[in-house]
């Protein structure tokens, strides 16, 4: 019972520590609030105010017609240019995309030949390009079919595709941007503030205090798991209720017990990496410079910015031992496929197995290393 006790009043230390620091406080808020918002809107899935610019030289009315229809909030007004000012145009960064109509364009498809347009792109920036590219080409043959028939009549097909969107039926990218930018804000914050925490301790010289206290390392180590991670926990339950679901406007399906229990879970594993980091560096830049190690592959192989199929074969088998993608997996079945536990059992087990894995290397380190120090 001790044990517990002592357990219980070391994390509330550390809560105390953790709120007296201004900085800290400002990073948490931020990280749950702005970042999730920021990083959920700014990236956009369709093409947006993409600049573009026309060379007519056919000057006819299908022309016209094509370039009245490359309109906002798709792209901005078309500017008129001439076939020169082409390269220095898009060397400057004026057009992202350059459509060139050729010469008797118009009579070439009355004469029902099949005359080329030029579409000249910025692929800079890679996703804009790709989706833009695809629209104008879609616009360009809705116009040329609609000015040879004179009508929007569409011809019957012998098969009718019908598509229907499971669990996102607009499509809205902004919804996956959310969890995933919610999802990473979890794995960052949780391992600095337990990293830290740790290191905390050690450059303040109270690391010696508690040794010489009737206190075992497992003690020290699962205080600081405890209390950071309800801070953490605190700060995902308040980010999911305002920003994601008041602010951004996102559907929550499955049960929010659930989603606690897992993230509950989850930030058990991360804590534990935290510690582990914390414990091989020895000042913070040290700290500072694994922690870009260790979140580079945690953000990016989590299966939140790139399905893991998707991902190169060689890398698929070593996400497994990644707490973050089961967590992904486990969050995006309830979060937006309302998912039970009689599915997102496997995930659970996972986490669990993976944070007693990483604690149990986590408190044999932290042993060694105050065994080598005294």
């Amino acid at each position: 019972m001790n044990i517990w006790r002592n357990i219980f009043w070391l994390g509330t230390k550390e809560l105390r520590s953790v709120f007296s620091d201004v900085v800290m406080v400002a990073l948490i808020v931020y990280s749950f609030s702005l970042a999730i918002y920021s990083q959920a809107t700014a990236t956009s899935e369709s093409v947006n105010n993409a600049s573009i610019a026309i060379v007519d030289e056919n000057h006819s009315a299908l022309s016209r017609a094509i370039a009245n229809a490359l309109y906002p909030p798709y792209f901005k007004t078309p500017v008129l240019i001439s076939a020169d000012e082409v390269d220095q145009g898009m060397n400057l960064d004026r057009y992202m995309f350059v459509l060139e109509i050729p010469p008797d364009f118009e009579k070439d498809v009355r004469g029902g030949r099949q005359p080329s347009v030029k579409i000249n792109i910025d692929a800079t920036a890679v996703t804009q390009a790709s989706l833009g590219n695809s629209y104008i080409q879609n616009i360009v043959v809705d116009e040329v079919n609609h000015y040879i028939n004179r009508s929007d009549e569409t011809s019957d097909y012998p098969v009718t595709l019908v598509q229907r969107r499971a669990f996102n039926p607009n499509g809205i990218g902004m919804w996956f941007g959310a969890i995933n930018a919610l999802i990473n804000q979890i794995s960052m914050i949780t391992i600095i503030l337990t990293g830290a925490a740790l290191l905390r301790e050690r450059e303040h010289g109270t690391i010696e205090h508690l040794l010489v206290m009737p206190l075992s390392s497992f003690q020290i180590v699962m205080s600081k798991v405890w209390a950071n991670g309800l801070i953490i926990l605190l700060a995902f339950s308040l980010a999911m209720l305002f920003v994601v679901e008041i602010i951004l406007d996102v559907p929550i399906n499955g049960s929010r017990l659930l989603l606690l229990l897992g993230t509950t879970l989850y930030l058990f594993a991360a804590a534990a990496i935290g510690i582990f980091l914390g414990t091989i560096a020895r000042t913070m830049a040290q700290f500072a410079l694994l922690m870009i190690m260790a979140i580079v592959p945690i953000i990016m192989l989590s299966g939140g910015l790139t399905p893991i199929e998707s991902q190169p074969e060689i890398i698929q088998p070593l996400t497994w031992f990644l707490p973050s993608r089961h967590y992904m997996s486990f969050a995006q079945a309830v979060i937006f496929r309302g998912a039970g536990l009689s599915i997102i059992w496997p995930q659970l087990l996972t986490m669990i197995a993976l944070g007693a894995i990483f604690f149990s290397a986590s408190l044999a380190l932290f042993r060694r290393s105050i065994a080598v120090s005294h």
